[in-house]
């Protein structure tokens, strides 16, 4: 079996991980994921900035310009339905919080504008409570970009709440790929 590929129990895994984060703070598939192999057989970056660089302050509470822009390769084609991107922070404290859920992503699409939400494309609910790109504040949390490759469009509707949105994304994720920003500029 490839690498990014899992079997019953990867998703399980991958499935209490997600369901973990939100209740206990601890990231979503973070750094030592409980899958029993590599999820990270995506690149993704940022014309804005590069991974381990600070997130500029143009994408945070204190710019005005929304979302950064991202690109992302190596999705299997043949097995991936759909894209879906989280947005999330994990501070010092081990609180994670989840600024951005964007699913249903056409499978072809390599890259999202600035400030955009692909055509066709839903957004969650965030731990704000919000839809929609809600841009970081706190300065000293490290904020990750992650993309999932899944194997399956996402039977949810626009707005649908982080845990569903977490757990479906996590039940046909088959890769998936990450940028991290350790603090905003």
């Amino acid at each position: 079996m490839r690498a990014g590929r899992t079997g019953r129990s990867g998703h399980v895994a991958v499935v209490a991980a997600l369901l973990a984060a939100t209740s206990t703070g601890c990231g979503i598939m973070g750094v030592g994921s409980p899958t029993d192999r590599s999820l990270d057989g995506l690149s993704v970056s940022s014309p804005r900035f590069r991974d381990g660089a600070p997130l500029p302050a143009d994408y945070s509470c204190t710019g005005k310009v929304g979302n950064p822009p991202l690109r992302w390769s190596g999705v299997p084609q043949k097995q991936t339905k759909s894209i879906a991107l989280v947005v999330d922070a994990n501070n010092a404290q081990g609180a994670a919080e989840v600024h951005w859920v964007l699913f249903n992503i056409d499978p072809l699409t390599t890259e999202l504008a600035q400030n955009s939400v692909p055509r066709g494309a839903l957004q969650g609910i965030t731990s704000a409570g919000k839809v929609g790109y809600t841009p970081p504040c706190r300065p000293d949390d490290t904020y990750r970009f992650s993309v999932y490759a899944l194997n399956a469009t996402l039977d949810l509707k626009g707005g649908a709440t982080l845990r569903k949105t977490l757990e479906k994304i996590a039940e046909h994720t088959i890769d998936r790929g990450r940028l991290s920003a350790p603090h905003i500029e």
